[in-house]
């Protein structure tokens, strides 16, 4: 009996893990729904079901429209879309919150096979905190759960001395259409690759392990490629990282600000406390592979939780061949790893479906007190709304973070997040004349384009320039948005 009450009826860490990933995205509610590529990735969504087709050329701007545009994230908008129909904005959130916990419940799952349980908590919270701030309802948290199902079933073959298995195919399948970020996948496939080559014996064993890594890399290249857009698919990560302005400008893809509090500084100081103090030796390819992540994350933010949550993966062989394998419960009854390891087993079925029924009534009460709508303070909801009873017509200019709700809303953009389709040049022309009002690039934006009203954050430099430029006048303000519109007979009627 006690023993039965100390194990909480078939509770396992993975399971708690899970769940408390998926009450921290409930708790977070309004801030899932707090980017603006979330409405355009819906309308995304409804654009292919209504005319059963994948865009190949923008339809939503009217300053690039019918530009080469490539859906690499479809099926993700898809997704979002239905689930918008059938449960509003609660059930974007709960997707994503779903998601979130899957990740983090599959990270423990993994790490148990390998760390003492205490220590996969450890990683456990550190990976959660790590992604917490890209925790949006947008297409890479669909993608996330599969970024790491794969990444594990490469570390484990390797480990094991054979080649993937192939069921890994129909994962990289399903990911190369729901988010661009693949081709990490492939990356990470050729590197361990590339050790397990390293790790096998003699030489006919190291061309054995080339051969069935090497088949099994080109079967990736070919799973990863069947996508509405081919091997297309693969030059949109490129294409992205090659864009010096944009990386340099965009909010999403800026440093982390080490002047506020950051969990890259405690990745950091744990990591190198462990290093220093009991040793971690890692193989060349998997110090380079940790080496990659951690530039990546300083580089961008937004990579923050790549290393949070594959460096585990990378450092739970090395940490259980250095520091030992966990022990079993009969050794440790009298200390407190006892009682994680009581907890290491597979959860019941009992707990598992009492642990769904919990969250889900704690979802359903969020869902009474108007927890998952998107904040007002950052939509424009009611300038959008003012414009349109007032029957404004014509093109908009439009800060880039409001772009997403006015393609939400059916009204064709000036611009919005679609960064590579507008590409390094029109962002760059946008963005400084945007900073910088009065240079005169920005009134000349707005004759080029024959834009006859703006959507602004109330806090835009542009603003009180357009209060004083002749020809323009205020329509609409509030706390989050600013409308102005071309006088009568300046440039046709507003």
């Amino acid at each position: 009996m006690k023993e039965a009450l100390s194990r909480w009826g078939g509770f396992s860490w993975p399971l708690v893990v899970g769940a408390g990933g998926f009450l921290f995205a409930m708790a977070r509610g309004k801030s899932i729904l707090s980017d603006g590529d979330t409405y355009w990735h819906i309308a995304a969504g409804r654009w292919i079901v209504e005319h059963g087709a994948i865009p190949s050329a923008d339809p939503f701007s009217h300053t690039l429209a019918g530009a080469v545009w490539t859906a690499h994230e479809w099926l993700a908008e898809v997704i979002f879309y239905f689930v918008f129909q059938a449960g509003g904005w609660p059930g974007v959130v709960v997707l994503t919150g779903l998601a979130f916990a899957a990740t983090l419940a599959y990270l423990a799952r993994f790490l148990h096979a390998y760390l003492a349980p205490a220590h996969v908590l450890i990683f456990s919270i550190l990976a959660l905190a790590m992604a917490s701030p890209h925790l949006l309802a947008r297409p890479h948290m669909l993608a996330m759960p599969l970024l790491l199902v794969w990444s594990a079933g490469i570390v484990r073959a390797c480990e094991a001395g054979r080649m993937p298995g192939l069921w890994l195919l129909g994962i990289m399948t399903l990911w190369a259409n729901l988010h661009g970020g693949f081709t990490l996948g492939i990356a990470l496939a050729a590197a361990f690759g590339i050790e397990a080559v390293l790790l096998a014996g003699d030489k006919a064993e190291k061309l054995v392990a080339a051969r069935r890594w090497g088949v099994f890399l080109l079967l990736a290249i070919a799973a990863g490629a069947l996508t509405p857009h081919g091997l297309e698919a693969y030059f949109f990560a490129a294409k992205v990282l090659g864009m010096s302005y944009a990386l340099a400008n965009l909010n999403e893809w800026s440093s982390p600000d080490f002047q506020k509090f950051q969990f890259l500084e405690v990745w950091l100081m744990l990591f190198i406390a462990a290093a220093l103090a009991r040793g971690i030796r890692l193989s060349p390819v998997r110090l380079a592979i940790l080496l990659v992540l951690l530039h990546l994350a300083l580089k961008h933010a937004r990579n923050v939780g790549l290393l949070g949550l594959l460096s585990p993966l990378l450092l739970a062989y090395p940490l259980r061949e250095q520091w030992g394998a966990p022990q079993g419960p009969e050794s440790q009854t009298k200390n407190l790893d006892g009682f994680f390891m009581r907890h290491a087993q597979p959860a019941s079925a009992v707990s598992v479906a009492l642990v769904f029924v919990v969250l889900g009534a704690i979802a359903f009460h969020k869902l009474g007190q108007g927890a998952f709508e998107p904040p007002d303070k950052l939509h424009p909801v009611a300038a959008v709304r003012a414009v349109k009873e007032a029957g404004i017509k014509g093109p908009v200019y439009n800060s880039y973070m409001f772009g997403g709700y006015l393609v939400f809303s059916g009204i064709p953009v000036f611009i919005d997040g679609r960064a590579d389709m507008y590409g390094d040049e029109f962002l760059e022309q946008f963005l400084e004349a945007y900073r910088h009002p009065h240079s005169g690039d920005m009134e000349r934006m707005l004759d080029k384009y024959d834009v006859n009203w703006t959507l602004l954050q109330a806090n835009a430099p542009a603003v009180e320039w357009l209060d004083q430029l002749p020809g323009w006048q205020r329509f609409y303000s509030d706390k989050t948005a600013v409308v102005h519109v071309r006088r009568a007979g300046d440039h046709g009627q507003p």
